[in-house]
């Protein structure tokens, strides 16, 4: 049978609640005011799941354990965002400067510059939506007033297409075109094509406030035999970091190890397992 849902309550029984599952609350005033600025749903729902047993909280869970977890998550996301953003404005540079000077400034409208003409027509719907979204930014706006035709070139057109949009255009490319971009960022097609849908898919996540701590990812990279033999989940955070590495530009890497470990020695108590680190993960993320 399917559940009934249950009737709003106040703070104060979402409090009652909570006790009465087992978990520690100590200072009820402290959880009442972090539940008035996160909601039960945000907080408790999502980041309990590791620290609960048969529907109760594990002995000696305290309330204070959970908002930890929250903190850590948040700052974590705060750290990948940065990360994947550099990489995100660099393959629009690589894409813009390659494709337009092989194949012209409307390169993205010609169907025999891909693969499957249906995929790159669904890429032409959602950059339509993207333009007609940012119709009034300055330099869309200058080429539907001032250019014949109104056309947006592809190095303007891709500054307004989302991150998704910009994976499924380069995974429609042909082979060579799309080894020639995959290359200067150090790693062949067959990989960077799963790990850009990735960074897409964990950037939305990020910039959406999701959960990373115990989340098993739906978008997948591939990972290098290196890794799977180091028994790597890639449906994990950690798979997503270890391709992060190869493709990031060398000081902002080392920036993000520099804070990533920083920020792990400060959440001592976190069970890193629960976002797929393994234990010689500081070996495997060294820059």
């Amino acid at each position: 049978m399917k559940k009934i849902h249950q009737e709003p309550i106040s703070i104060e029984n979402q409090v009652k609640n909570l006790i009465d599952l087992g978990l520690l609350v100590e200072d009820k005033t402290y959880a009442k005011k972090i539940l008035g600025r996160i909601s039960y749903y945000r907080l408790i729902k999502a980041y309990s799941i590791t620290l609960k047993k048969d529907g109760r909280y594990i002995s000696g869970i305290s309330f204070e354990d959970i908002v930890s977890l929250y903190k850590f998550d948040r700052e974590l996301r705060q750290l990948i965002f940065e990360t994947i953003e550099h990489i995100e404005v660099s393959l629009r540079a690589v894409i813009t400067n390659y494709f337009s000077l092989r194949y012209g400034n409307f390169s993205y409208k010609d169907m025999n510059n891909f693969e499957k003409q249906k995929e790159q027509e669904r890429v032409l719907e959602e950059l339509a939506r993207e333009v007609k979204r940012n119709r009034r930014s300055p330099f869309i706006k200058n080429f539907k007033d001032n250019y014949e035709g109104g056309e947006i070139p592809l190095y303007a057109v891709i500054e307004v297409a989302s991150f998704g949009t910009l994976s499924k255009m380069y995974k429609n490319m042909k082979n060579e075109d799309k080894s020639k971009i995959a290359k200067v960022f150090h790693t062949d097609y067959h990989y960077f094509e799963s790990w850009i849908e990735n960074f897409a898919y964990i950037r939305n996540i990020c910039a959406h406030y999701g959960r990373l701590y115990g989340a098993k990812l739906t978008k997948s990279p591939k990972l290098y035999k290196e890794y799977l033999k180091n028994n790597i989940s890639n449906n994990t955070i950690f798979a997503t970091l270890v391709n992060l590495k190869i493709v990031s530009e060398e000081e902002n890497y080392k920036k993000f190890y520099h804070d990533l470990t920083a920020l792990i020695a400060r959440y001592e108590n976190i069970e890193l397992r629960h976002v797929g680190f393994i234990e010689n993960w500081k070996e495997l993320l060294k820059p």
